[in-house]
């Protein structure tokens, strides 16, 4: 690769991963969760990471947190960002690397529901481990608060087990599958021209 397709490659690598910043300011609550709002932002990582590979996705999910960090800052003591770096690579990533394995609409998605499993099973993790106790943690509050919360939300729930299965589990799974499916969609449209840019 010469130096010409590498600014070009690491251009396209930037942009994709503004575009990515830019749709996390469109986001929109579900009645899945009272802590997490949907978006789109994952579209240019998969498009991206399609085309560029797995080195480029992860330039387009870094580039996308850092922009966050420097124009919205943290709420969360990075907590919620480390979080969207684990979500993202985890998504991301697999579904990359299956795709460039197996380069067919049929490889493009089994890849996407490898990775949609693959972060589902991370969102489980770092929301019980990560997110919820330091929730808990900054305002004093313990696990009886966050399930009455979601209680509130889904009468269902009532201990942890039941806020996964019925909040986490959906809410993830809604996300990807609407991030997959427009991804499907849009990838043989704008993938030509986005290929020409980055050769």
């Amino acid at each position: 690769m010469n130096n010409r397709s590498k600014i070009r490659r690491l251009t396209m690598a930037g942009m994709m991963g503004a575009v990515a910043f830019v749709l996390m300011f469109f986001s929109f609550p579900t009645p899945l969760s009272p802590f997490a709002e949907l978006d789109f932002s994952a579209l240019p990582e998969l498009i991206g990471g399609f085309i560029l590979g797995p080195i480029g996705a992860l330039e387009i999910i870094v580039v996308k947190i850092l922009l966050k960090l420097v124009f919205k800052g943290t709420s969360s003591m990075y907590t919620g960002e480390l979080q969207a770096l684990m979500l993202s690579i985890s998504y991301v990533l697999p579904a990359v690397l299956y795709y460039r394995k197996h380069r067919t609409k049929k490889g493009a998605i089994i890849g996407l529901v490898i990775g949609s499993i693959c972060s589902i099973i991370v969102a489980i993790l770092t929301n019980i481990y990560i997110i919820f106790p330091f929730y808990m943690h900054l305002y004093g509050m313990n696990w009886d608060a966050i399930i009455g919360m979601c209680s509130a939300l889904i009468p269902a729930i009532h201990d942890i087990p039941t806020i996964v299965i019925f909040s986490i589990v959906p809410f993830n799974v809604l996300s990807r599958a609407l991030s997959s499916v427009i991804c499907i969609l849009l990838y043989k449209k704008i993938s030509v021209p986005l290929k020409k840019f980055a050769a």
